[in-house]
């Protein structure tokens, strides 16, 4: 997340061609978003090093491909090709296979990380800020690929770490599994100041908001409606249903939280009817004022096209917009304006889409506009300011709605924090487990200070 993890593995696949002497090329697999960076990289800091991207429709697969490869020394794929061309992948006896952001394969039985594991290679390398973001397991599937059985079989696994560290606190499992693990980690952080001494500081601060009156009576109205039908469900005994209704009322009341039109879908006007919005613009007009720069996170697509439109009225630059749907060549022209000398001033992203992997070192303000309610995810995206190469301090900025169940939510993040960073999901399926009466003391809607 912003340490040099790319630097470092250009430097080692310099010292594997000088030393080694290999003619076999070196496969990097990551993100989509990824792929512009990584080659950039490769040429500022080895130029000597021929790369071949495998990307696009019009990509080579079987002996075009073999032939593609003739004088390269690292070929640079994403991740869903990695699943579907995977035969084409699996031929080729690659020197070095690096993952990164190998949070990827975190879930060992996805087509991607049974893909990775059946790559023939010498040497195989991680990269990742977040090696556990929601649970033990994801841990177990990165050293299957790295060491495959180092760790046991998975449900050994399950049995004598997972189970004893989350459910018991088990500090001897946790002991005997850093031992394991430890000799095959090389982990740097940005608070260790013998590691980076010349980092800015990051500071972060909630933001709270208060919703209007026409966000309070939708958000009272969701929560009536879907809870009557969960209690209905409970009756029945339908746990499915039960789930899908506690999902879909977290989903309305986060959309509700953020902006009445992302919840009505009417196309109708954004002006005044969302405490967060008019918050989000009072504290741009201040970045604009004094020529700084902005990142602003959202998890819904939707709810960044309604920003996109907002900033176009209010300011004098366009806002850029990436989101999963963004062609590669747009994402690297994008990137390239915000890191210009004189580039746009605000960069809305997804978070799927733009929470890995980019250098986006021209911002020194980061806004959540909703949050993702899991602490990794929400600093991976942080670290697209906060990383080597930033030279001022970052301000992070996450939005809460008072009284409502962001603020419950980020309450009880805050109180189990270590626990939440490890076994609290990616999204907020890990609370359709609560029982109707906390999810009802969840969703209700308080009076500001209660």
């Amino acid at each position: 997340m912003g340490l040099g993890k790319t630097l470092q593995t250009i430097a080692l696949l310099l010292y594997i061609k000088s030393e080694q002497h290999t003619i076999q090329p070196a496969l990097v697999v990551c993100p989509t978003s990824v792929v512009g960076n990584w080659r950039r990289e490769l040429q500022r800091f080895a130029p000597d090093l021929k790369s071949y991207t495998h990307q696009g429709i019009e990509r080579t697969s079987g002996e075009a491909f073999i032939s593609q490869l003739k004088g390269v020394d690292v070929v640079f794929t994403s991740y869903p090709l990695l699943a579907r061309d995977r035969e084409t992948l699996e031929s080729i006896e690659w020197s070095t296979v690096i993952l990164d952001e190998a949070q990827n394969i975190k879930n060992s039985t996805t087509k991607q990380a049974q893909a990775a594991r059946a790559l023939k290679s010498d040497c195989r390398i991680a990269l990742t800020g977040t090696p556990v973001e929601n649970r033990l397991t994801e841990l177990w599937s990165i050293f299957q690929f790295l060491n495959p059985g180092y760790l046991g079989s998975e449900q050994n696994f399950r049995r004598q770490f997972a189970n004893p560290i989350e459910k018991l606190d088990d500090t001897e499992a946790a002991k005997r599994l850093r031992h394991l693990t430890t000799p095959f980690i090389l982990r740097r952080l940005k608070t260790d100041p013998t590691v980076i001494s010349d980092l800015p500081e990051k500071m972060e601060m909630k933001l709270y908001t208060t919703l209007t009156t026409e966000q309070g009576t939708l958000y009272e109205a969701v929560v009536k409606d879907v809870m009557e039908r969960i209690e209905n469900a409970d009756a029945e005994g339908d746990a499915m249903s039960r789930r899908g209704l506690v999902l879909s009322l977290l989903m309305q009341l986060k959309q509700i939280c953020n902006h009445p039109a992302q919840y009505l879908k009417d196309g109708s006007s954004l002006d005044g009817r969302s405490g967060k919005l008019s918050r989000l613009t009072e504290m741009l007009e201040e970045i604009y004022a004094t020529d700084d720069r902005a990142l602003i996170f959202t998890q819904f697509a939707e709810m960044g096209e309604l920003l996109r439109d907002h900033l176009l009225t209010k300011f004098y630059d366009e806002p850029l917009w990436l989101y999963g749907g963004t062609k590669v060549s747009e994402r690297e022209e994008m990137i390239r304006r915000f890191q210009a000398e004189r580039g746009p001033k605000v960069f809305i992203l997804s978070l799927k889409a733009g929470g890995v992997g980019l250098n986006l070192t021209r911002a020194n303000h980061v806004f959540h506009f909703d949050r993702w309610w899991n602490p990794a995810v929400e600093n991976q995206a942080t670290d697209r300011a906060f990383r080597i190469g930033q030279t001022r301090n970052v301000q992070v900025h996450k939005f809460v709605c008072a009284g409502t169940l962001e603020e419950k939510i980020d309450e009880m993040i805050e109180s189990k924090k270590a626990l939440a960073e490890r076994i609290v999901g990616a999204d907020e399926s890990w609370l359709t487990e609560l029982n109707t009466a906390n999810l009802r003391d969840l969703v209700r809607l308080r009076e500001v200070g209660d």
